[in-house]
């Protein structure tokens, strides 16, 4: 039996993430092993690991299992890494198949064409590793198992079994998003029905939704282990009638775990009712791309709200106790008067978690080549293509003074005293602990971009 190596590599020290405040599992691979076909389960032995928690170098993972494939899963700011990483695979042993799998090989994979790798798992990536693997097995050309990846039609149907949540048991308990810990992953639907002009996700399925069925859904759910359950659906609030359905089936399986979504602002304000519903049965969280308190933004990021809709949205959250995290885009053009006045509407509405993301017009996204004249980070420096760096000309501030001005965004909402105390209050003093030194090291890394300017 040989091994197979199933990896996903920690960011590079340069990409500001989430990374200090949330680790969550590798569902994509951890779905590659439940579903490996059964013929070839005598053959090959597959090992995850993850070196966001795993330190230990990638020599010594070659030199203990001397595998014969090695499979990456990565975003774009993963690239040069997993490049990097398939360089120092074939220098070890050039007979290793290097392969890579994930979001962004899916909607760019001409990124990651490189002499040191040998498969894109670029369309379908279950049964491409399968094909890999019985090509592998069969003495099938690297180019030949590459064909037929590529020739594959986009498969909308998921009949798929449930993740392999035992593969990586060592790392389980680490496994969190923010207070929601320990917290496990589940996917009920692919893509996303809208089409914001800045969003990859609908990309990733070539414009198509889809979506499991709530039974098969249920029945994953009960054998999750966590209490804390992220539904990392693009989108888990599009239908009104599933949500409803989905709530109804927990009331009588009497399923008692909290859940963290994605969710439209619009959605929420159109169904208050349903919401509170949602609550009852364990909802403790929304991600809600609110995306900008302009008007002007909102239409020309086709988002199809408005700022009062958003602000109804947050006001429901709040008055359910239900955690309202908001992504918010700050485009190049951000004056000091945009920050004040977003600071504003900030504490005005309450809202004390935020995602601030300078403009990152990311490649596949609809706005990528409206924004070329404008980059000001080389599209090849992908560590830095994070949502978080400046990788646009600011308009009217330096770039120094337009970091600074996120930095102290953050802490003027985020940090308030008001906003700590109802935490302490909520969650406790360990997990705030907890918090407060994941923020630091990002603020650090936001220090130091102001102090290189």
């Amino acid at each position: 039996m040989t091994n197979v190596l199933l990896i996903r590599p920690k960011p590079h020290k340069d990409t500001i993430g989430l990374k200090h405040v949330m680790i969550c599992e590798p569902l994509e691979l951890e779905y590659l092993v439940s579903n490996l076909e059964p013929e070839l389960k005598d053959q090959y032995h597959l090992i995850l690991i993850d070196m966001l928690l795993d330190n230990t170098k990638l020599s010594k993972h070659l030199k203990q299992y001397q595998p014969s494939v090695v499979i990456f899963t990565g975003y774009n700011t993963h690239v040069n890494l997993i490049k990097a990483y398939s360089k120092e695979i074939k220098m070890f042993d050039s007979t290793i198949v290097t392969a890579v799998g994930g979001v962004h090989v899916e909607v760019v994979p001409d990124d990651f064409k490189d002499v040191h790798i040998d498969v894109l798992l670029w369309r379908n990536g279950i049964d491409a590793f399968n094909m890999l693997l019985r090509g592998l097995r069969a003495n099938t050309s690297i180019q030949g198992i590459q064909n037929e990846i590529d020739q594959q039609m986009l498969n909308t149907e998921f009949a798929y079994n449930p993740p392999d949540r035992q593969i990586n048991a060592a790392y389980r308990a680490q496994y969190y998003y923010m207070f929601h810990n320990p917290c496990a992953l589940i996917k009920t639907s692919f893509g996303c029905p809208f089409k914001c002009a800045f969003c990859f996700c609908h990309e990733i399925t070539g414009g198509q939704y889809y979506e499991r069925t709530l039974e098969d859904v249920i029945s994953e759910l009960k054998e999750i282990r966590e209490r804390e359950i992220y539904i990392v659906d693009d989108n888990f609030l599009v239908s009104e009638a599933r949500v409803r359905k989905f709530i109804e089936i927990l009331r009588q399986e009497k399923i008692d775990k909290h859940y963290l979504i994605y969710g439209r602002a619009d959605f929420i304000a159109q169904n208050a009712e349903l919401m509170a519903d949602f609550k009852a049965v364990g909802l403790h969280g929304v991600i809600v791309g609110i995306e900008s308190v302009r008007e002007k933004d909102l239409k020309s990021y086709d988002k199809l709200t408005t700022v009062k809709i958003n602000e109804e949205a947050v006001a429901i959250l709040n008055a359910l106790d239900v955690e309202c995290y908001s992504t918010l885009i700050m485009p190049l053009d951000f004056s000091k008067k945009d920050f004040n006045d977003l600071k504003h509407w900030l504490k005005k509405t309450g809202v004390n978690f935020v995602n601030l993301q300078p403009l990152t017009p990311l490649k596949g996204t609809a706005i990528y080549d409206d924004y070329v004249k404008d980059f000001i980070e080389a599209p090849s420096d992908v560590e830095l293509w994070d949502m978080a760096h400046i990788v646009l000309t600011p308009k009217y501030m330096s770039k120094r003074q337009f970091y600074f001005r996120i930095w102290k965004l953050y802490y003027e909402v985020v940090m308030s005293p008001k906003h700590l105390i109802r935490l302490v209050k909520k969650y406790g003093i360990r997990p705030n602990l907890k918090m407060l030194v994941g923020s630091s090291r990002v603020s650090m890394q936001y220090i130091l971009k102001m102090i290189r300017g």
